[in-house]
């Protein structure tokens, strides 16, 4: 929890006390195991999280094929993006790659404590920027990057990627078959 408390006073550094108590108190702590579906296509996103511990995925199906749409892992927020704010069914799927403990929040009572706090308003906007230019990214190295570059990418900006999360899901992530990524990581830079 404590790392959450901190990004959230980098992002609003005058944040009082009262906010602080108020969050801790809003927030639950989950122990999930590996492997197991934090959201179920069909079900509604109504919990945003936040990675304390793990690695998580987020696909969907297409022609019975699985889509990996992103990974998550420490420090990082995991939400459903369009069910979340909708409070739709999702046809996206969240499942955890590694142990996970995650901290939640209801979609009420994050909207809660925009009513109580309207300078937390000003975090919510900053994470939201942060994950949406990251969407970006990846929509444009999908789009405008070879293979090659977008396997350098993300082993960038993830290190360890490949020791923490299956390869034919990173296959999957880069729009890549299993046997591209295998050359692609057999070659030195």
């Amino acid at each position: 929890m404590e790392e959450l408390i901190q990004i959230t006073r980098q992002l609003w550094p005058s944040m009082c006390p009262e906010f602080e108590d108020t969050l801790r108190n809003s927030i639950v702590r989950e122990i999930i195991p590996k492997k197991q579906l934090v959201l179920k296509e069909g079900q509604t996103a109504h919990h945003m999280y936040f990675v304390e511990q793990g690695c998580l995925r987020g696909y969907y199906l297409r022609e019975g094929n699985e889509i990996n749409s992103w990974f998550m892992k420490e420090g990082d927020f995991v939400i459903s993006i369009i069910s979340f704010y909708t409070q739709m069914p999702t046809e996206e799927m969240i499942e955890t790659l590694e142990d996970c403990v995650l901290w939640s929040i209801s979609y009420d009572q994050l909207n809660e404590l925009y009513f109580q706090y309207p300078e937390f308003n000003q975090v919510g906007r900053l994470l939201t920027e942060r994950y949406y230019v990251l969407s970006e990214q990846r929509t444009q190295n999908l789009r405008k990057k070879t293979a090659d570059e977008r396997y350098r990418h993300l082993v960038t900006s993830f290190p360890d990627i490949s020791n923490r999360v299956p390869l034919k899901f990173i296959a999957s992530y880069l729009g890549i078959s299993f046997e591209t990524l295998s050359r692609l990581r057999a070659k030195k830079w």
